[in-house]
């Protein structure tokens, strides 16, 4: 077992999972993508305020992890910031489990630099070339004659899936990459290292760190609702068949309007 992942299954052992109420409560157990963490965190808050007879747990740990967990029935939401591959739901569907996916946001991953960073923008190919090694200092780019820090999400991160997916067409990122466990990491290193190149998802921008335009279109909720940023994609929550009971009640009110209103809040891009 990776160490990574040891926080997460102690804390499945002390929340109970598979105990479906303690102490009159039902619980609700949600794991997975730290992108779409901050919106199940915030919904859960709100939806307990309103049912204080539903308990519901809150983990990150990444979206591999996430859809792990719900294969082996150790939660009941898996967030996921990709789809679900063949293979995890082939493999799901040996265990008995149907995985359903529930789009819950959109989200577009953008690019960031350290602010004192003079680069003003980034075509798509660039990008693609600073991530598999092709463009190592930024002189190469327009920018100070710096080598490039390359900061990139590990491979359990649905976010890291898909930036390979949409920025690099699956080329491999290159062997130098320093790899980090989520979305505030990526964002907190960037923001200490003047050199340094990131990604995150929308909702974790902030004054720390600055968003690059890709292909002169800068990341935002207008740029992902028109199609217009190339980095954008879908923020899932999957169940283990059509849910019922408070789980459904729950996603109903992620994507109900006053849900989407919480989605906007924390940086990202609602439904429409």
């Amino acid at each position: 077992m990776k160490i990574k992942n040891l926080g997460l299954v102690l804390s499945w052992l002390l929340l109970g999972i598979g105990v479906g109420t303690s102490a009159g409560q039902e619980k609700i157990v949600i794991t997975g993508s730290t992108t779409v963490l901050p919106i199940a965190q915030k919904a859960a808050e709100v939806f307990m305020s309103k049912h204080p007879q539903v308990k519901i747990s809150v983990m990150g740990g990444g979206s591999g992890v996430g859809i792990a967990s719900l294969i082996d029935g150790h939660c009941h939401i898996a967030d996921s910031s990709r789809a679900m591959k063949a293979s995890e739901i082939q493999k799901a569907q040996k265990k008995g489990v149907e995985p359903k996916a529930h789009v819950v946001a959109l989200d577009g991953i953008a690019v960031i630099v350290h602010p004192s960073n003079p680069i003003s923008s980034l075509t798509l190919q660039q990008v693609k070339d600073i991530y598999t090694g092709s463009i190592s200092d930024w002189k190469q780019v327009g920018g100070p004659a710096a080598k490039i820090v390359v900061i990139s999400r590990d491979t359990a991160s649905g976010t890291y899936e898909a930036f390979g997916e949409l920025a690099l067409k699956k080329a491999r990122v290159r062997p130098d990459a320093l790899l980090q466990a989520s979305n505030q990491a990526v964002a907190s290193t960037v923001a200490k290292t003047p050199g340094a190149i990131g990604y995150v998802g929308l909702g974790y921008l902030g004054k720390e760190v600055k968003a690059l335009p890709i292909n002169s279109v800068l990341p935002s909720v207008e740029t992902v609702l028109s199609g217009k940023y190339p980095i954008s994609r879908p923020l899932f929550m999957y169940t283990n068949g059509t849910p019922t009971g408070n789980i459904k009640n729950f996603l109903d009110f992620v994507k109900s309007a006053e849900g989407q209103k919480l989605v906007e809040q924390d940086g990202f891009v609602p439904l429409k």
